[in-house]
């Protein structure tokens, strides 16, 4: 499901013609003949790269070393017709090579790039992955200096960022009242190419961020983005460089909250498309839906630059619950690190959950312009998710009643679905599975739910003729963040049992989004001989005074869902599902970025760097 809305990001104010500022081709390098990860393959899993090919034998395969030395040979599988690449495709399995550089594959007359087989070839993609949610920070400087281009420096914006609520009428004619306070809600990161902050997308993207600290530090292994590590303003100052980060937006979803001792007319229930049914309510402790500009602001517009008033939009049950999941991670987790802060997360934790508890049907509604709606139908996931992490955090048993009552709870045989940011479930029984403060056989369920899911995903990938985790050909808005938060759960699987099988669909996932695709495309920026280089985004367009991304974005990659912008209007109907896709400024169903995105994807580069 799109989180954008649509009528809005069509606006005539929001998107110029933007042909003069990117171009929408692919990139300089040739289409290569044989596909594979562009970044480097990993030594410690399989090895696999993919031809497209109408013949059905089997075709004779050499690899040769950088001296042209035959290292291995063989015979392809024949896949046959693939539905998602509309292509004919063969399997090239060359997983005896050693670690080494230069290595091309050949067959026939069609030859690979050279490429590496290394033990880590993420070793630096996944800090710059991390670096993403720095150069997105609200309310800082952007400093040179933690940069690889000087140019993507920029002065703090939106400091402070000081809103109230928005008051008039909507795109529909609803007249919203307001509030008669104001908040403070600085720091934070940008969503995505705008200037917007959300909480509902902040959660799960923060929740994955820290997850990553978490459950290493739950299996007794050593964290890595130790103080220093990351090229951030916080380095030096003892603390985790990944927690840092992760800080900066956990400091803006607690400042989303609404004061105590306020009542506000809001819409309660499932309501239609015409006027609004309001009704007063004790929104004390609610959290709002979100931080956006009044319009959609022009491309290109860096965030300093951001003339629109801003406004605060109505509180909602999601992104209550999405306060209280991550403010009772956020307690647990830096108990130990900062305590007085641990502590202030909790108390936000508890007061969220008992407003969302007093209000649990105060939904979304997207008919705002300048800023996606994040609507979602669909509560008892966010309710099971905030339960799941309290219970976690604290033991306490009137957390554990609403999880046992939930229809999410982990069950025997119930497998896990990958997380999304209207999906939250999984991430609550991700935290079940690695708490010591659950019963066991609670914990042991979620990690089967976990199991079950990663051997479903597992199963797809052996399907699938590209090898990812994904044997279906409905890409959706966000289709790379899907294939990354399955790849999460299949490292979480292995963590818990080891089977090598689940760490192999997760490197397949990553060979998919740097190379091994129908389109010989890295969906990464700065990684790749044919990275993806025309973001989607306000300040990242790559001409006059504006940069280019930087290294580490992931797109959200092909979409056959939806064809709402101009560069995807001229695809629909002509491209299958894994070739919907264009590296195009234009192309937001196709080519934006996300935090969401980012985050699984730097989780999973990161895991596959931990060498096991």
């Amino acid at each position: 499901m799109p989180h954008r809305s649509m009528p809005a990001l069509l606006a005539a104010t929001a998107l110029t013609t933007l042909a003069a500022l990117a171009s929408p081709s692919l990139a300089a390098e040739p289409l290569a003949p044989i596909r594979l990860n562009q970044v480097g393959v990993l030594e410690s899993a399989g090895k696999l790269a993919v031809l497209p090919d109408a013949s059905t034998s089997p075709l004779a395969w050499t690899l040769e070393n950088k001296d042209g030395r035959l290292v291995a040979k063989g015979q392809t599988r024949v896949v046959g017709p693939d539905a998602a690449s509309g292509e004919s495709l063969h399997q090239i399995d060359f997983s005896a090579a050693p670690a080494g550089y230069g290595y091309r594959l050949k067959v026939g007359q069609r030859t690979s790039r050279p490429f590496a087989v290394d033990a880590h070839p993420y070793a630096r993609l996944k800090r710059d992955a991390l670096a993403f949610f720095y150069q997105n920070r609200s309310g800082i400087a952007i400093e040179a200096r933690f940069g690889d281009d000087p140019k993507l420096a920029r002065p703090a914006a939106h400091a402070p960022d000081r809103a109230t609520c928005f008051n008039g009428q909507d795109q529909r004619g609803q007249v919203w009242a307001g509030c008669g306070y104001e908040l403070n809600a600085s720091k934070g990161w940008y969503d995505a190419g705008d200037h917007g902050k959300y909480v509902v997308n902040g959660g799960i993207a923060v929740w994955t961020l820290v997850n990553y600290h978490e459950r290493l530090s739950a299996l007794g292994r050593k964290a890595d983005f130790a103080d220093g590590s990351q090229r951030i303003p916080e380095a030096g100052n003892g603390v985790s460089d990944l927690l840092d980060e992760a800080r900066w937006e956990l400091e803006f979803l607690l400042r989303m909250q609404v004061p105590q001792g306020t009542a506000m007319d809001l819409p309660i229930g499932k309501q239609g498309q015409g006027q609004l049914a309001l009704t007063p309510v004790d929104a004390s402790g609610m959290a709002h839906q979100k931080l956006t500009d009044a319009y959609w602001t022009g491309v290109p517009t860096a965030p300093h630059e951001d003339p629109a008033q801003r406004y605060l939009f109505h509180p909602t049950t999601g992104a209550t619950l999405n306060l209280a999941a991550v403010a009772a991670q956020c307690a647990r987790v830096w108990k130990d690190v900062d305590p007085a802060f641990s502590a202030r997360c909790l108390k936000t934790a508890r007061s969220a959950f008992d407003a969302a508890r007093r209000n649990p049907e105060i939904y979304a509604h997207s008919q705002f312009n300048g800023g996606g709606g994040y609507g979602d139908g669909e509560l008892s996931d966010e309710l099971f998710w905030a339960a799941a992490e309290l219970w976690a955090t604290t033991g306490e048993a009137a957390y554990g009643e609403v999880v046992r009552a939930s229809p999410h709870m982990p069950a025997a045989g119930k497998p896990a679905e990958a997380p999304g940011w209207g999906s939250t479930s999984t991430l609550g029984v991700v935290s079940l599975a690695l708490s010591d403060k659950v019963p066991a056989q609670v914990r042991d369920a979620a990690r089967a739910g976990l199991e079950a899911a990663a051997d479903r995903y597992a199963a797809e990938g052996l399907q699938a003729g590209y090898r990812l985790p994904d044997a279906g050909t409905r890409y959706v808005w966000g289709s790379n963040g899907v294939v990354m938060n399955r790849a999460m759960v299949l490292g979480l699987a292995y963590d818990f049992t080891g089977k090598p099988a689940y760490r192999q669909a997760a490197a397949d996932a990553m060979d998919y989004v740097l190379g091994r695709n129908p389109l010989d495309q890295s969906y990464v920026t700065g990684w790749g001989a044919r990275p993806m280089k025309h973001p989607h985004h306000r300040f990242w367009v790559g001409k006059g005074k504006y940069p280019a991304p930087p290294p580490g974005v992931i797109s959200g990659g092909p979409n056959n869902t939806a064809f709402s912008d101009e560069v995807a209007k001229k695809m629909q109907g002509k491209c299958a599902a894994q070739t919907c896709w264009t590296d195009s400024i234009d192309a937001f169903t196709q080519n934006e970025v996300a935090i969401n995105w980012n985050a699984p994807f730097f989780w999973v580069a990161a895991f596959l760097d931990e060498g096991r």
